[in-house]
């Protein structure tokens, strides 16, 4: 994984539904070492962890620094990336990547401190005035901008288009 790829595991978990294991696994099966692996005790540690990330990610959009820092230092003293170096591949490709926590250890050790990591970095790469939130009914869900314009008002292309959809409808029928 790259920067980019632990800002995405963060805001993928703070967007996530963790009211039951396989709407986690779901959320989360682009990282499939992840998702496969998560049982009923990985639920609990990372529900908690999601609503931590959403409170540092509400105190981004709010550009509330203090309350920021605060959040995002407790995630990374509560499950601080520990890189290890690891290969799964064979032959001349050996398949060097790096876990940014013990891969022996539950998913959920990895994913949090992976969460934590990514919304640091983010943080430092991005500032605070690029995170935002879903402005589509029934959203919310926290985006990272990084248009060049600086004005992303949706998480998604699906989000954008069905209110611009309604939008049209409702001005075809006015």
């Amino acid at each position: 994984m790259d920067n980019a790829d632990y800002i995405e595991s963060a805001l993928r978990l703070a967007n996530a539904r963790t009211d039951d294991l396989e709407s986690l696994r779901a959320e989360l099966r682009d990282e499939p070492w992840w998702s496969s692996r998560l049982t009923g005790r990985d639920l609990e540690l990372l529900r908690d962890v999601a609503t931590r990330l959403r409170r540092a990610l509400e105190s981004a959009t709010e550009g509330e620094t203090d309350s920021l820092s605060t959040e995002v230092n407790s995630l990374l003293r509560d499950y601080p990336p520990r890189p290890s170096l690891s290969r799964h591949g064979h032959g001349h490709d050996p398949g060097w990547h790096i876990h940014v926590a013990d891969p022996e250890q539950p998913p959920s050790t990895e994913i949090a401190a992976a969460a934590a990591w990514g919304m640091a970095q983010g943080i430092v790469l991005h500032g605070t005035d690029r995170w935002g939130r879903c402005q589509a009914p029934n959203c919310g869900s926290y985006f990272l901008d990084t248009s060049t314009g600086r004005n992303k008002r949706f998480c998604s292309t699906r989000c954008a288009n069905r209110v611009h959809v309604a939008a049209f409808r409702e001005r075809r029928r006015g």
